[in-house]
């Protein structure tokens, strides 16, 4: 195919191809990205051109990310996590200037994550408002697509492909039980052993359920919920009551529950990874990029190439 100067692709249609990268569904992608479904064909016929190959196999007319695809995407987002990097650089060495951050997060990190998080950041910055909110994934991630949130700290990574993500941290998890329940004693368990359990367990629209429902799904089975609860310390005190056990976060801030056991999980996959989020079409505050550049030094997980591969602003 005839290939076109590839000084004529931009910065728009390489984050256009990784949202497409994403769904590999051309409808999909258009109806995220607010464009018409012929212009982004176009823009990836583009791109094809530019490149001399072609990105995506076509079978039976849907699309799969071919090995030239995959390396283009991995190039991407590499490039454009360091220039979004260099502008945090930026936003950070100009120093702290008045702004306000609205920043949502998840119900189980109040109480420690962010607390801690704010709370070192105020040694370096005092002039920066914080405007608060807490609740679900779904909410969180809601909040940040529409606007009402600039940064979010969620787990785990939101399926909305315009919200880029990078992770933070990973937190393990184990499983509650009450005193006297044949596995409290043990010091560790692995899922396969629960399978039969009755569990208690938070709605499907919070970060700490879905995580749970992939671990088992993982396995080929669904858990058997039989309560649910927005609270994980109301869930620790149904566990107590021994209506039935639950996965909980298992890190160094677990309150300690008089009556229920925390006892770890072994298996590899068996954490959830904390990150902080931002929208891919919309411009970041200096007052925010600041802060985001300042939480990705505290990342205690290798971030993946991915990391700042997609984002919107001037400092």
């Amino acid at each position: 195919m005839p290939r076109t100067e590839l000084s004529h692709v931009g910065l728009d249609e390489l984050r256009w191809f990784l949202v497409v990268a994403e769904t590999q569904n051309v409808s999909r992608a258009a109806a995220t990205l607010n464009l018409s479904q012929p212009a982004l064909s176009r823009t990836i016929r583009r791109l094809e051109q530019a490149y001399g190959v072609e990105l995506f196999d076509r079978p039976n007319r849907r699309l799969r990310l071919n090995r030239y695809g995959q390396a283009l995407k991995a190039r991407v987002e590499a490039a454009l996590r360091e220039l979004a990097q260099a502008e945090d650089d930026i936003a950070i060495m100009l120093g702290p200037r008045t702004g306000t951050v609205a920043l949502a997060f998840l119900h189980s990190f109040g109480t420690w994550l962010v607390p801690d998080l704010l709370s070192e950041y105020a040694g370096i910055d005092t002039r920066t408002k914080f405007l608060l909110h807490q609740d679900s994934a779904d909410e969180v991630a809601a909040r940040l697509a529409d606007g009402r949130a600039d940064l979010i700290l969620t787990s785990p990574r939101p399926r909305d492909p315009l919200l880029s993500w990078v992770p933070l941290r990973d937190e393990p998890l184990a499983l509650a039980t009450w005193s006297g329940h044949p596995l409290a004693d043990r010091p560790h368990v692995e899922i396969v052993e629960v399978l039969h359990e009755r569990f208690i367990a938070m709605p499907e629209e919070f970060g700490l359920r879905q995580t749970t429902d992939a671990l088992f799904a993982a396995r080929g089975v669904h858990m058997d919920v039989v309560l649910e609860s927005a609270e994980i310390a109301t869930i620790r005190a149904l566990v107590r009551s021994k209506l039935g056990v639950a996965i909980v976060p298992d890190g160094p801030t677990a309150p300690v529950v008089e009556g229920v056991t925390l006892v770890p999980l072994r298996d590899e996959d068996a954490y959830r990874t904390i990150g902080v989020s931002w929208h891919l079409d919309r411009r970041l505050s200096a007052a925010a990029r600041r802060f985001r550049g300042w939480t990705l030094t505290r990342s205690r997980i290798d971030a993946p190439p991915a990391a700042l591969a997609q984002d919107g602003g001037d400092p």
